[in-house]
């Protein structure tokens, strides 16, 4: 080999070190603040092209800001407020939006093992509320679901843990959560109970790619992510069998970057199994929509 293929290859290795110092750098330094911004969710609307059996909407929207309550930016012990509303806008004549979801929640997180560590485990326990904002029966005249102005109204307890790992062959950063959901009978509408699921079983998988050129300093955007989510309902619910599929929910989201955007991003997802919009529960939807979303995610 002549001289300049020796400098070549040790520069070739300079470089791929450099790019694996700042890897892991970003990796270890993977916050608590990242790990409930993935937790927490992400603020989207979606356009009014949906393919399946949901009624005809202008748009869904999900609004889910999040502030923190911490003691100091490196805390291990955080807590998120976050008063989220989902509202559906109809497409029926004037337009209306009925009965939005409204979700606040608290959430408390722990971080915990070495800070210093590229895999982070983290544990959380959300308290939230959920209802409509009606004061309607809930039953029509006629035995049904009173949908437009029904009394819809519960309150819940969530714990679980959220694992946060790297991928270097495929440059991207993994989450795995799991958590079970509980409604006391105390918290639910008398009318819900045995209708809407008071204990259920979630996991959810995460991946975000990350742009090869990324400097990794905290201002990265991902290209990309996928989220897939399940829902197992575990308790007696509408007389269904123990392994009734009825019972699962899932759902699996592609999310897309484009560099000329600097906020938002494209995403597209499909959605089976219970109507998640309140009152709307016992309906079961299966659809595949499209829409825009913020993701504040930095690496």
């Amino acid at each position: 080999m002549k001289p300049r293929d020796y400098l070549f290859l040790f520069v070739c290795f300079i470089s791929n070190l450099a790019f694996a110092q700042s890897v892991a750098e970003t990796t270890s330094n993977l916050s608590l603040d990242q790990i409930a911004l993935v937790n927490q969710g992400d603020s989207y609307i979606t356009f009014p092209t949906d393919i399946g059996n949901l009624e005809p909407l202008i748009f869904e929207a999900n609004v889910s800001p999040g502030f923190k309550i911490r003691e100091r930016k490196d805390s291990r012990l955080m807590a998120v407020l976050t008063p989220q509303i989902i509202v559906r806008m109809y497409d029926e004549f004037s337009y209306p939006v009925r009965t939005p979801s409204y979700m606040p929640n608290i959430t408390f997180y722990f971080l915990t093992g070495s800070e210093r560590s590229i895999n982070k485990l983290s544990l959380f326990g959300k308290i939230a509320h959920h209802s409509n904002g009606q004061n309607g029966d809930f039953y029509d005249k006629n035995g049904t679901i009173n949908l437009i102005s029904g009394n819809f109204a519960t309150n819940f307890i969530e714990l679980g843990f959220l694992k946060a790992f790297y991928n270097n062959k495929h440059n991207a950063f993994r989450f795995f959560k799991s958590s079970v959901e509980f409604h006391p009978k105390t918290w639910m509408l008398d009318e819900m109970q045995g209708k809407y699921s008071g204990l259920r079983w979630h996991n959810t998988f995460l991946a975000y790619k990350l742009p090869l050129n990324g400097n990794y300093s905290g201002n990265s955007k991902a290209n990309f992510s996928v989220k897939a989510e399940t829902s197992w309902m575990m308790d007696n619910v509408n007389d269904w069998e123990t392994f009734d599929l009825n019972r699962l929910n899932a759902s699996l989201r592609f999310y897309y970057h484009p560099k000329f955007l600097e906020d938002i991003g494209l995403f597209v997802q499909f959605y089976h199994g219970m109507d998640y919009y309140n009152i709307y529960f016992q309906h079961q939807i299966s659809v595949i929509r499209f829409g825009i979303m913020t993701e504040t995610l930095r690496f």
